[in-house]
């Protein structure tokens, strides 16, 4: 490894950032992270921190996770590479597409199609949707309707029915045939209804609304967060969720799940959609597969979804579409080893249980601080402060508070991550209660700071 001098001089010199300014990168250094060992990290100057971040919502087993680290080891020496478009493939895929099924039996998902990451999955997701119509004869069923705040990768298709405009603007026109439903963000909504359950029948109304006024055979998909993530962390009401399947069902549109952030235990349940006790007809999955350790994902599809595509004669079923590492053996190694330790820890539980912990602290803490305008999570392992200059008004902080904020509480020991104004919090699964009290007291002298 080149020494610290060297990575601190060359820090975002020839690097472009995802998701920032290049410009911004070279004023503001990027934290320059060297070492990572159970929930903590370790920067260049030899500071460590624990990851309230955990990674980017996938470190769920941590930075030591040795079965994942040797099942790594282990399939490079064996096969590091070889492909699975039509007439090959390779055992490990094999293997992980039937537990896979085996972990998603609940949730009614039968069937993997494997990406190398979560746009990839929505991708596949929204193509697959399109295709399982046509298959039925019913070509005409080409948009989808998502929500405002919600995120769904990058891709073309993905940034299509993101509901978040910084992610769609300079990259516009983008898919035709995208439109978006209010979210249940109680907080801040357009009907400025404060009742969660009220406001979930309400933009189920809106999504009733939508559909009769685009038609509803011309509609493919709805798609969804089971809890939206990185819009600001926003559970919605219990409710919500099965109201929409309803809808979906009534009106012969598919319902995909994202669950690139939810998947395997982080809501405190092993999917978001059995969290909320709802079948999902294609679900996206990525991130903590592999606990981040090998880019890989999924677009898991439910068997009567998978059946129309396999009983199909006229050669429309044909899933004419893939990645160059769609089912890597060394990915699938690394997916089935993270996937032992996510069973055998029922890591779930932890999510929850560490997850009260952590609201309800954060809850204090936001009546303590008059800048904290709203407290969400309750839902496993996501919360969010959302920060305010004003609570009456709900004006959100100048930009540069949150920034100062993340600083000070890294300096005390913890990663926090900012999205506009909100603090959002994703640790990793197997955190302990001691790592949560030492989260909140970071972020105590943070909000301190300002």
């Amino acid at each position: 490894m080149k020494d610290s001098n060297f990575l601190k001089e060359n820090n975002a010199r020839h690097f472009w950032h995802p998701m920032a300014h290049p410009a911004d990168s070279q004023t503001n250094l990027p934290t320059i992270l060297t070492g990572g060992e159970g929930v903590s990290i370790t920067d260049v100057n030899g500071h460590r921190t624990i990851d309230a971040v955990g990674g980017l919502w996938n470190v769920n087993l941590g930075y030591s996770c040795q079965p994942v680290k040797d099942a790594i080891c282990e399939q490079l020496n064996a096969l590091p590479y070889y492909s699975t478009f039509r007439g090959t493939t390779n055992d490990k895929a094999i293997e992980l597409s039937y537990e896979l099924a085996q972990f998603f039996a609940p949730d009614g998902l039968t069937r993997a199609f494997f990406t190398s990451g979560g746009s990839d999955s929505v991708e596949v997701a929204l193509k697959l949707a399109r295709q399982y119509h046509r298959i039925r004869g019913e070509a005409g069923r080409t948009k989808f309707i998502s929500l405002k705040q919600g995120y769904h990768g990058t891709h073309f298709g993905g940034a299509s029915v993101n509901g978040n405009a910084k992610f769609r603007n300079v990259y516009e026109p983008l898919l035709p045939g995208c439109f978006h439903i209010p979210a249940p963000y109680t907080y801040r909504n357009p009907f400025n209804e404060t009742d969660p359950e009220r406001l979930a029948q309400l933009c189920v109304a809106a999504l009733e609304a939508e559909i009769a006024f685009q038609g509803a055979n011309t509609i493919a998909a709805f798609i969804m967060e089971p809890v939206l993530g990185a819009g600001g962390v926003i559970p919605p009401h219990k409710s919500f969720m099965p109201m929409v399947r309803e809808i979906c069902t009534k009106h012969g549109i598919l319902l995909i799940s994202d669950e690139v952030i939810t998947a395997f235990g982080r809501t405190g349940s092993e999917s978001g959609a059995r969290h909320w006790g709802v079948q999902p007809d294609i679900m996206t999955t990525a991130k903590a597969i592999t606990n981040g350790y090998f880019p890989f994902g999924a677009a898991m599809i439910h068997e009567s979804v998978a059946e129309v595509f396999e009983k199909d004669t006229s050669g429309l079923g044909s899933v004419d579409q893939g990645y160059t590492y769609s089912g890597h053996p060394v990915g699938a190694a690394a997916a089935l080893a993270a996937l032992s330790e996510i069973n055998r820890l029922q890591v779930w539980k932890n999510a929850g249980a560490r997850g009260d912990q952590l609201f309800a602290g954060l809850q204090k803490l936001g009546q303590k601080h008059d800048m904290v305008g709203d407290v969400r999570g309750g839902e496993g392992l996501m919360c969010a402060l959302e920060l305010v200059s004003d609570r009456e008004t709900k004006t959100p902080v100048a930009k540069e508070a949150p920034v100062r904020i993340q600083k000070a509480a890294y300096e005390d020991g913890v990663m926090v991550r900012v999205s506009g104004n909100n603090i959002i919090l994703s640790p990793p699964l197997v955190i302990t209660s001691d790592d949560v009290e030492k989260i909140l007291s970071a972020i105590d002298t943070g909000l301190g700071s300002i």
